[in-house]
């Protein structure tokens, strides 16, 4: 499991799904972490739910979805990813989740709590299945 300064994995108890809890702003090494982390499950299945449960009202420091991996994975993502959803998103970030959700072929979706987003997943069908 992913564990960072500012980012820490957590089990949701839902077939693969990718949970991460952020509780400061985001640094390109932490992204790079998170990366690698979403790489190793994109090759491990065929599609995957991701979960993002924000505990600041910080976001990411500029620049720190530019490594290698960081943009390997964001691609990869637009294949692998079948649900992206955020909970307690910092000022309009919740809001862009659900517009690049329009146009992106990933299910894209923000909510206010933790908990309403466990259970919209929960709702949801097993990925890959």
């Amino acid at each position: 499991m992913l564990n960072t300064a500012t980012i820490t994995e957590f089990d949701t108890a839902l077939p693969k799904t990718y949970a991460f809890r952020i509780t400061g702003k985001v640094t390109r090494d932490d992204m790079a972490s998170m990366a690698e982390r979403m790489l190793a499950a994109f090759d491990a299945h065929d599609k995957v739910d991701m979960l993002l449960v924000f505990e600041t009202t910080e976001t990411s420091e500029t620049g720190a979805s530019l490594s290698m991996d960081a943009m390997k994975a964001q691609f990869e993502s637009l294949s692998k990813v079948r649900n992206y959803v955020v909970a307690n998103a910092p000022g309009q970030a919740g809001g862009i989740v659900e517009t690049m959700g329009k146009i992106m072929p990933v299910e894209a979706r923000a909510f206010d709590t933790e908990a309403a987003a466990l259970d919209w997943l929960r709702a949801q069908p097993v990925p890959g299945v």
